[in-house]
């Protein structure tokens, strides 16, 4: 055997009995969306932190479609962690459209950030609470979208049907282009503040958000548990100088089941550990935090993180 040969193999022997194994890298891939969204840079800056900071992993983010093709991605175990909405999630884990077969294997590991529905209005147009846009011009989501699903849950909450008002079903720039045309009188979008399409609505336009009771959110609240309470400030779009009361939805760390514990545990603590890098990644980097990560969970935690929680003295959701 040549020298060389010689000292290679004592080296490798050397890690074997120092560990036990031999050496070998994690692999994890993260699904995040379009490289001009926000799930792109903050799934990059994840998988930065993590494999940094836990030496046998090496995680890497990849562009995907956003929320519905990222659970798929979980469901045909093509990635092991994705970012999706907590709604989609939700709909997912129970074949609920636009899934039309459940997808079992949706774990939770972080609430992220949140997603909040304006419901937009004219000052002029006499609406003041959720229930006033019967008989309206309403906009409610493109088919299909995430937008649509929330609305349905929020139109069943105050006991309102789609034939109670004229309908369309816009996206988000078809929905403040036809505020413009005149053709609107209400719009419901849902994303994270502010919003440049209606930031540029509401330069031209006279345009206040629905604020919705606290009554009305606890009803809500108790039929959809992915929707949290929350607030779009005072002065975050033209002309609106109040906090605006609005239910909201999460973007969410999820992975495939089948991850081990343990590997899921040291991922999550790496993560909490040092989120503060992650907070300088994006300007949504901000709301990320250990206080909120529990927030508007919508499908089992997975064991791994669950114990990471457990050990911050945090109360974990149950799911059936």
């Amino acid at each position: 055997m040549k020298k060389t040969a010689r000292i290679t193999l004592a080296v490798l022997l050397l890690v074997f009995l120092s560990t036990g194994s031999w050496a070998a890298k994690a692999f994890i891939s993260i699904a995040t969306g379009g490289t001009g969204g926000t799930y792109y840079p903050l799934g990059g800056g994840i998988a930065e932190i993590v494999t940094r900071k836990v030496p046998d992993f090496q995680v890497t983010s990849e562009t995907g479609n956003a929320s519905a093709a990222n659970i798929m991605l979980i469901g045909t175990r093509q990635v092991e962690m994705a970012l999706v909405q907590n709604d989609v999630a939700y709909w997912a884990s129970r074949g609920i459209l636009p899934f039309r077969e459940k997808v079992e294997n949706i774990r939770a590991v972080a609430s992220l950030y949140p997603e909040h529905l304006h419901c937009i209005i004219l000052k002029e147009s006499g609406i003041n609470d959720i229930e006033d846009i019967r008989e309206k011009r309403v906009s409610v989501g493109a088919p299909g979208s995430g937008v649509l699903g929330d609305v349905s849950a929020v139109l069943k909450a105050a006991g309102l049907k789609y034939s109670d008002m004229s309908t369309d079903f816009l996206d988000f720039n078809s929905t403040t282009r036809r505020f413009k045309e005149g053709q609107l009188d209400v719009g419901f979008v849902v994303a994270g503040y502010p919003t440049s399409s209606i930031t540029d609505l509401a330069a031209t336009h006279d345009i206040d958000l629905v604020s919705f009771t606290d009554d009305f959110m606890a009803v809500l609240l108790g039929e959809q548990p992915f929707f949290v309470k929350d607030v779009i400030p005072a002065g975050t779009y033209q002309g609106i100088d109040r906090n605006v009361q609005t239910p909201a939805v999460l973007a969410m760390l999820v992975c495939d089941a089948a991850l081990p514990q343990d590997m899921v545990y040291r991922f999550t603590r790496a993560l909490w550990e040092n989120v503060s890098d992650l907070q300088r990644v994006h300007e949504k980097g901000k709301y990320i935090t250990l206080e909120t990560a529990l927030d508007g969970i919508s499908v089992p935690v997975h064991p791994g993180a669950a114990k990471f929680y457990a050990e911050k003295g945090m109360t974990v959701p149950a799911f059936k």
